[in-house]
């Protein structure tokens, strides 16, 4: 969604960031538990499931989650990941303060730690780095690190700020992105926890550093105008959160539908 939050760096590997930016919901409010489950498919072939668990205790949060590969993406290069996010809720924002994400791929695997401090990045690391650099990479300056929001739980957005149009600036620990959210209307939505009307933004992914500039895929994306995230009102904390989320590919759309939303 750099697709930057609990990503599948395999051949769709920005949606997939996009995707994971999407797996946080949460509940907020004062020593809560909350869970929340994800489906991940391509063209209605499922890639993955996901299982968040959110603990809020006054001002702090904390959101752990796992993603396991599913069908015959399991099957061909399982895949398996987790990530952890923790950080103070403001009135208009979720502000990390430690942000990490692992996974194995088939015999790749990679870690990712982020510290932030007031919205900056004071820390980050990637094992093993990328090494070495292709010659049209886009280098990430400390000034892409200023005022970013994690993947995880920079898509909650309080019921007092603006959901769409809406500007999101991710850092995932190696790409720096915009996620831009433009107002499409309204639409029904139910699973279980939830029935009712949902928020839609079409997205324009925005990337920024930490990328191979010209590459396909990246391309692809940043020229793509019809992708969707429908985001849910959880009234009992006044948040909105992502539950669904429809990106285009030539092979297929992938999707990414809440199963369990405060339920």
């Amino acid at each position: 969604m750099g697709l930057s939050g609990m990503m599948l760096r395999t051949g769709i590997r920005v949606p997939a960031l996009l995707a994971a930016a999407t797996f946080s919901t949460a509940c907020f409010a004062a020593e809560i538990e909350h869970q929340t489950d994800y489906s991940i498919a391509l063209a209605g072939l499922p890639l993955a499931r996901a299982s968040f668990h959110t603990e809020v205790e006054q001002n702090r949060y904390t959101i752990s989650g796992t993603l396991n590969s599913a069908g015959l993406v399991n099957i061909i290069s399982p895949t398996a990941g987790q990530t952890r996010v923790s950080g103070l809720i403001g009135r208009d924002r979720l502000r990390a303060t430690q942000y990490s994400m692992s996974y194995r791929s088939g015999k790749k695997s990679r870690a990712i730690s982020v510290s932030f401090r007031n919205g900056n990045v004071v820390r980050a690391s990637m094992v093993p780095k990328r090494t070495p650099l292709p010659k049209n990479w886009v280098p990430v300056t400390s000034r892409d690190m200023r005022n970013v929001l994690d993947p995880l739980s920079g898509l909650i957005i309080p019921a007092t700020s603006r959901v769409c149009p809406n500007t999101l600036p991710i850092f995932d620990g190696e790409s720096r992105l915009d996620i831009r959210l433009s107002a499409k209307g309204t639409r029904n939505f139910k699973t279980k926890g939830f029935d009712g009307e949902v928020i839609v933004c079409g997205v324009q992914f925005v990337p920024k550093a930490g990328y191979r500039k010209g590459r396909e895929d990246v391309e692809y994306l940043r020229r793509l105008a019809t992708m969707e995230i429908w985001f849910a009102k959880s009234e009992a904390v006044d948040v909105y959160a992502p539950v669904y989320v429809r990106i285009p590919t030539k092979i297929g759309p992938v999707t990414v539908s809440a199963t369990r939303f405060g339920g």
